[in-house]
């Protein structure tokens, strides 16, 4: 291949620009053109591509976000949408394209490469509920960013004998919220993936507080059923039930920003020349995931609309190292 695009789509991940660097200069070793896309799936059938070079991707492997924008695109899940992509790379002469994203990127990879157009994908999600990788572009960063935020709310909770509802990304997935939850020392965990009653939260902090902790967590994803402001609906008419005084912290976007951490770079920067790889040896649709500390291809398949389940002894263990 002689010409290939790289774009980045759905919610961004620190590692982002670290993987688009990949792709670029890998892609050039290899003989190739790289086309960047501006502003994802929208941008692709927009036709807003332009030409990288290694200089163009200097400076941002440190950087957060993505320096090629992301957006939405309803328009591209539709096949007029996606036939009107294919016009655009046919027009800018791209052979392959390289996407970097999550779930819904990944289903959009999909669905270009069931219209036989060359596509690979990297895994980047601070969800990490990709099928194909074990951990994906941003997740440890974004687990990091949300680790230090509980470890600061502890020191004021101490002080003042609070319990903080600290809320985290995952809409889908508790990936984040159970990490954080195991690491920060948590006194109760909340997933979308497990129903939990508001009394058992409830008796849960009162026994912390009868064994005379002098603060508790609560670590819940956005997409529970019990997130920050249901449980904070339920607990106003019942606080002096709880024996501590309770504060409510949604740590939302902040989550994704910033710089990416050491590993997010090195993941990012390997899976980036692994999808040069697999297109230099022909082979596409796949994702690009990291499995067992190894570069790995899954085709595209197995991945496109299916979440990768969150460990749920991994749930069991929270509860009991919160005692």
């Amino acid at each position: 291949m002689k010409r290939i695009a790289v774009l980045t789509s759905g919610g961004d991940a620190p590692g982002m620009n670290a993987a688009i660097r990949s792709v670029v200069r890998e892609g050039l070793e290899h003989g190739m053109e790289v086309l960047g896309v501006r502003h994802g799936f929208a941008g692709l059938m927009a036709g807003e591509m332009t030409f990288l070079s290694a200089r163009d991707v200097g400076g941002i492997i440190q950087k957060g976000g993505t320096i090629l924008g992301s957006a939405r695109s309803p328009l591209f899940r539709t096949e007029e949408g996606r036939r009107q992509a294919l016009v655009e790379l046919a027009k800018m002469g791209v052979e392959a394209l390289v996407v970097i994203g999550g779930n819904g990127s990944q289903t959009g990879a999909y669905a270009l490469s069931q219209m036989g157009f060359p596509t690979v994908g990297i895994a980047s999600t601070i969800d990490n509920d990709l099928m194909g990788s074990d951990i994906t572009i941003g997740v440890d960063t974004a687990l990091n960013t949300a680790l230090e935020a509980v470890d600061r709310l502890k020191d004021t909770a101490s002080s003042h004998h609070r319990a903080f509802v600290v809320e985290v990304m995952g809409r889908n997935s508790g990936y984040l919220a159970l990490m954080t939850g195991i690491a920060g020392g948590a006194e109760v965990v909340l997933i979308p993936e497990v129903d939990t009653d508001p009394n058992q939260v409830a008796a849960e902090l009162r026994s912390s507080y009868a064994r005379g902790k002098p603060h508790a967590i609560v670590v819940v994803a956005e997409g529970a059923k019990l997130n920050a402001q249901a449980l904070l609906n339920h607990f106003t008419t019942y606080h002096d039930q709880l024996g501590f005084e309770l504060r409510v912290t949604i740590l939302g976007h902040v989550q994704r920003g910033g710089g990416p951490l050491a590993f997010d770079r090195l993941l990012a920067s390997r899976l980036g020349a692994g999808a040069v790889a697999m297109l230099d040896r022909g082979r596409t649709g796949v994702l690009v995931g990291m499995i067992k500390d190894e570069v790995t291809a899954t085709p595209l398949e197995e991945v496109a609309d299916k979440r990768k389940p969150v460990n749920l002894e991994l749930f069991r263990l929270a509860n009991i190292l919160a005692r």
